[in-house]
């Protein structure tokens, strides 16, 4: 007989300034999200960003130097990316033309 996967939750406390709810709350309500679920996001999050700096890439004195050659090539420009570097921020435009 096959083992059903069972959903084990951990409950994790914290004691927080009312200062920090009132932001976490704020944030979570723009993202139309639970304190809970983006507090949980979050945290997931920034565990796989720190776990991800910490990836050992391996390769051979040849692929090296490959990858180092690559990296000293002249950038290609993205003709979209450059468009949208040369248009002004939304708050440098007068109100009147924001839309």
């Amino acid at each position: 007989m096959a083992k059903s996967l069972e959903r084990k939750d951990h409950p994790v406390s914290m004691r927080l300034p009312d200062a920090d709810i009132a932001l976490i709350d704020r944030a979570a309500s723009a993202r139309g999200r639970s304190r809970t679920d983006f507090v949980r996001e979050a945290a997931v999050r920034a565990a796989e960003d720190v776990l991800m700096d910490q990836r050992l890439v391996r390769m051979s004195g040849e692929g090296f130097a490959e990858f180092i050659a690559l990296l000293e090539q002249p950038a290609e420009a993205v003709p979209s990316l450059v468009d949208v570097l040369r248009r002004p921020a939304p708050w440098d435009m007068p109100s009147d033309d924001r839309h």
